[in-house]
């Protein structure tokens, strides 16, 4: 049902944290506690190594791709307390801006929808969220929402430039009102929707449901369906499914996914939104779907290293 297609050699000098496919899934970026970020060619099956950024001076957490439409340009956090946003001009690779506002670890960098411009999230252990937005020539404007999260905030992650409920309601002809929101994890176990009005970023929810840390949150994509959907991982274990009917988003319900034995570290929706995949503490990665009941069950079970793969019965995925 599910097998690993390919496997990359990055030659990362220490742990890897994070890997992203860019738009056309030809290329996938890897940062690494070695402090480098790498870029290689993946097209038909092949590893070819584009380029080794170097800039950071710790640990490099998490990397995000911009739309196309905006050129080839790749974000980076890391533990230095640094954003670094490259650019590949005529073939190479280059550093075109680094945010340094933050006063401790940047753990998660996460590209808008292209809709509303070049805008970067960050948010960082400080407690902070940093908003970048280019302003054009090699401009960036700077927002910020401090005190987002008490102690830290580990996750941000996008709201699709979908309006709810959009596919079925008649067009009017006329442009939607799209409001720009983003949810964020942190340190005081909390998931936050942030929305932007006149300007300013506002707290609109506060979502609780973990007992510790959130280590990641993700916004589903969306067609324009009614239902807006996203999921949250813990270091207690538990993902869980959020749910938001009302076209205002202000009721969100959350569903238990799984409770895993170890820290789930990261959550990621497929396209279609209707696969996440969950990596753990125990070195796996899981796929689950949300059966015509109402029930998610996982798909998959992609073994750490082996690239061996094995459909869990319902059986075994009661012993998990």
């Amino acid at each position: 049902m599910v097998s690993v297609i390919n496997t990359v050699d990055t030659s990362h000098e220490d742990m890897i944290h994070d890997a992203q496919m860019d738009y056309y899934g030809t290329r996938l970026a890897t940062c690494s506690s070695d402090r480098s970020v790498k870029i290689f060619d993946v097209r038909n099956g092949g590893q070819i190594l584009i380029a080794d950024l170097r800039g950071h001076e710790g640990p490099v957490w998490q990397v995000a791709w911009a739309h196309p439409m905006y050129g080839n340009i790749l974000a980076s956090c890391s533990y230095d307390r640094k954003v670094i946003i490259w650019k590949e001009e005529n073939g190479t690779w280059e550093k075109t801006y680094e945010y340094t506002g933050h006063d401790s670890s940047v753990n998660s960098v996460c590209w808008a929808p292209h809709d509303y411009g070049l805008i970067l999230a960050c948010g960082s252990s400080d407690g902070a969220i940093s908003l970048l937005s280019y302003t054009g020539d090699g401009q960036w404007e700077v927002k910020k929402i401090s005190n987002a999260h008490t102690i830290g905030c580990n996750a941000v992650s996008w709201a699709p430039a979908v309006v709810p409920g959009s596919l079925i309601e008649q067009p009017s002809g006329q442009k939607p009102n799209y409001i720009k929101r983003f949810a964020s994890g942190g340190c005081d176990n909390l998931v936050k929707i942030w929305k932007e009005e006149d300007g300013q970023w506002k707290e609109e929810q506060k979502l609780e449901a973990h007992s510790d840390w959130v280590r990641d949150v993700a916004w589903a994509p969306s067609i324009g369906l009614p239902t807006s959907t996203m999921a949250s991982c813990s270091q207690d274990g538990r993902v869980f499914i959020w749910t938001c009917d009302d076209a205002s988003g202000n009721s969100w319900s959350p569903k238990l996914l799984h409770k895993f034995n170890d820290v789930v570290w990261h959550v990621s929706w497929s396209i279609t939104a209707n696969i996440l995949a969950v990596s753990g503490g125990d070195n796996k990665v899981t796929l689950w779907k949300e059966s015509v009941d109402g029930l998610w069950v996982c798909i998959s079970d992609v073994n750490k290293g082996q690239g061996a793969v094995s459909a869990i019965t319902e059986g075994q995925q009661n012993e998990q």
